[in-house]
């Protein structure tokens, strides 16, 4: 009989500790979810061009802004805030005047893109990066390597300032046929 009321007690005990820290557990889960996309998302390069960009002054770059087929749907009927699922993709070059070019204009006023200096994603999922807006921000050299914290942290603040676009610096280069 004693070992059955020990046995019990143990069980009980045993139970009590395991169902009262579940929720630390899965509270210490979510804060080490992944705030940062991290991994490159396959075929991205096969996306749809929503536009294009020029940044001057240290950056000195020429953008080309894809967008998956949810991204692209969303552009096209207006949709904000994004749906999950969207991914942006934003593919940085230099800017180099092409001499080429601008021998047969007579002047310098053709510019190219040059070496690729970064390739940054967004991806929407309302759930996993609701922290920072419901977007993850990834950004990656030319070989693959992911930026570190400090300039990861450098993204949801810059984006947060174009709330009414649901953080989306780029508007869709809809050509009108």
């Amino acid at each position: 009989m004693k070992r059955t009321v020990l046995l019990l007690i143990a069980v009980a005990t045993v139970a009590f500790v395991l169902v009262s820290t579940a929720p630390a557990f899965r509270r210490a889960e979510e804060a080490a979810a992944p705030t940062f996309v991290t991994t490159i998302p396959s075929r991205y390069r096969d996306w749809r061009l929503v536009s294009v960009a020029h940044e001057e002054g240290n950056l000195n770059s020429l953008g080309a802004i894809l967008g998956n087929d949810v991204a692209i749907n969303a552009y096209r009927e207006g949709k904000l805030p994004f749906p999950d699922g969207t991914i942006i993709a934003a593919l940085h070059f230099r800017h180099l005047p092409s001499e080429a070019n601008n021998k047969v204009f007579g002047r310098d006023q053709s510019f190219v893109p040059g070496q690729a200096t970064n390739v940054q994603f967004m991806v929407k999922d309302s759930t996993k990066y609701a922290a920072t807006g419901g977007w993850g921000f990834g950004h990656f050299t030319p070989d693959g390597k992911t930026g570190d914290d400090a300039l990861m942290k450098t993204c949801f603040p810059c984006h947060a300032q174009t709330k009414q676009s649901d953080l989306v610096f780029t508007h869709y280069a809809q050509q009108k046929q």
